[in-house]
């Protein structure tokens, strides 16, 4: 008893203010937890252009594989971020319920199953390197170079699963600030590493494109420890795992295994059939696709506000207070697409300028201008993701996701029968699979459903 007391306390002193205060100051609360979550997230691919600019100077054979490399590993790794998601939830939770002892619990069997999956991952893309790199149609050097960087890169699996799962852990206890101080020391010290293992510095022989995989694994080695130091002051940890939680994140991490296959699905389609329109059509819809990458981050950290602000409040039973949060960070989020929206539509001559070649802006411009409109579309689709995996509706967006894909994936095919050479009309599909996200996202709110989480505890 006398743990579980101790642990609630330092978790409750070193909780941000800002979750627990979240409707006295919303917009106040709303901006100083939403801007570290989306620095912490920039910093990841801005060191990742860092690295693109290192490898280039190696030749265009080393910069393919690195491509090649980082396709492979970021797509793999993305289809285990229930560990992070769904541990953010339930510590969420478990701080409104003022419960931190099942915190720990669960904090504790996210991290084991990050290391078993990172450990599974790193042994399985070690021996297949060669035929991965093969699948992905890297020959003769250009394979040589991609083998070595997904070997080496590949002891780094466990730390990046280690350090997402913490990210979520410490989003969990409203604690935005902590993310974004170990992201910011793992990408500078990815930076100066690759520089001194890329190039060699006196007795330290230069080692190319291995250098840039050692220089990440090292990194990332680097911020699991502190990732687990600082959820280990925070939390605790104990081996005391229950089945019932096992059983949870397993199937969270099923429902978001379906989710974000189907994401990827529906995206490999669209840019699929943009690449067979022309070589024109497919690099101005990688231009836009590009920027709406990055405009991506804006949104996804208000879905993480979301998450915990709304886990909090649930874990509560204070579902009048949740549904005020839900309405106030769907209003902040919404401005926040207007905001990219405008930008986008008021840059577009430049990002033509900057990305594309000249034969494609002739496509780009009415596709890009699509593209911007449903800047607020997305924008309630994300922060809607957020509220229901605060609620821990992840089966209902897992449905929702499925719903859109096919609906989306069905038009798609119907513009490759028809033959329409339009990437404009792509856009307008994408457009159409964020409106389906965004409308049973907020369907489920408001009025909501007997089903509903939120809609159930109100009525109790």
């Amino acid at each position: 008893m006398q743990q579980k007391v101790s642990v609630d306390r330092v978790a409750d002193e070193t909780t941000s203010i800002h979750i627990r205060k979240f409707l006295e100051t919303p917009g106040k609360s709303f901006f100083l937890l939403w801007i570290p979550v989306l620095f912490s997230m920039v910093a990841e691919p801005l060191t990742g252009l860092v690295d693109t600019a290192f490898v280039a100077r190696l030749g265009v054979e080393a910069l393919a594989a690195l491509g090649v490399g980082t396709v492979v590993l970021s797509s793999g790794l993305w289809l285990f971020n229930f560990l992070s998601v769904g541990s953010q939830t339930e510590v969420a939770q478990a701080l409104g319920r003022k419960e931190l002892s099942q915190g720990r619990k669960i904090a504790s069997l996210a991290l084991i199953l990050a290391v078993g999956i990172g450990i599974c991952i790193s042994l399985l893309l070690y021996v297949s390197a060669s035929q991965v790199a093969s699948l992905l149609g890297a020959t003769a050097v250009i394979h040589q170079y991609a083998e070595t960087y997904i070997q080496i890169r590949a002891f780094g699996g466990p730390a990046v699963l280690v350090t997402i799962t913490s990210f979520g852990l410490l989003y969990g206890l409203g604690d935005m600030r902590t993310p974004l101080g170990i992201a910011v020391g793992v990408n500078v010290m990815n930076i100066g590493l690759d520089f001194l293992f890329i190039f060699g510095m006196g007795p330290l022989p230069a080692l190319g494109i291995a250098g840039a995989a050692l220089a990440s694994s090292l990194s990332q080695v680097f911020g699991a420890i502190v990732c687990g130091y600082v959820v280990f002051k925070k939390l605790g940890f104990t081996a005391d795992i229950e089945l019932g939680h096992l059983t949870k994140m397993l199937k969270i991490g099923r429902d978001m295994l379906f989710r974000t296959g189907s994401l990827i699905l529906f995206l490999l389609l669209a840019t699929r059939l943009a690449t067979q329109l022309g070589p024109e059509s497919g690099a101005a819809h990688q231009a836009i696709r590009q920027v709406w990458v990055f405009t991506g981050f804006f949104l996804d950290a208000t879905a993480v506000v979301a998450q915990s602000a709304i886990g909090f409040y649930v874990g509560c039973q204070k579902v009048v207070q949740a549904r005020k949060v839900a309405w106030l960070v769907c209003g902040w989020s919404l401005f926040i697409g207007v905001l990219l929206m405008a930008a986008m539509i008021a840059g577009k001559d430049w990002v033509a300028t900057v990305l594309l070649p000249e034969g494609g802006a002739s496509l780009f411009s009415l596709a890009w201008i699509i593209a911007a409109l449903f800047q607020p579309v997305a924008a309630i689709a994300f922060v809607t993701d957020g509220i229901h995996w605060g609620t821990g509706d992840f089966k209902y967006l897992r449905n929702v996701v499925i719903v859109a894909t096919l609906c989306a994936s069905f038009c798609l095919a119907v513009v490759e029968i028809l033959q329409l050479d339009s990437l404009a009309v792509i856009w307008w599909i994408t457009g159409g699979w964020l409106v389906i996200r965004a409308l049973f996202g907020i369907l489920r709110i408001w009025p909501g459903s007997p089903r509903s989480p939120l809609f159930v505890i109100n009525r109790s």
